[in-house]
């Protein structure tokens, strides 16, 4: 979510998936996918870059994977995998 300012001074949190169009006339105006609008103070440059910001910083998180260990075995070395015979059934 993106934290903007409405004309009257209190803050708007929207989620940028669901923005349509931004269109900038004296004020910004945010179209919403389901055809809500909504006027804010920031300009449209502004908006795009926290935008961006909030994308980059979800892949920088995602991208941050350290090993499990319940992924690798231990030892190798001594791991001797079950042997089937014909004869067991």
């Amino acid at each position: 979510m993106i934290c903007l300012t409405r004309l009257h001074g209190s803050a708007i949190y929207i989620n940028p998936d669901q923005i349509q169009s931004i269109e900038e006339t004296p004020d910004t105006h945010i179209t919403l996918m389901n055809g809500n609008r909504f006027i804010v103070v920031e300009k449209t440059a502004t908006i795009v870059e926290k935008m961006l910001s909030l994308k980059a910083a979800v892949l920088r998180r995602a991208g941050e994977s350290s090993p499990k260990k319940y992924l690798r075995k231990r030892h190798l070395a001594g791991y001797l995998p079950r042997r089937i015979d014909s004869t067991e059934e």
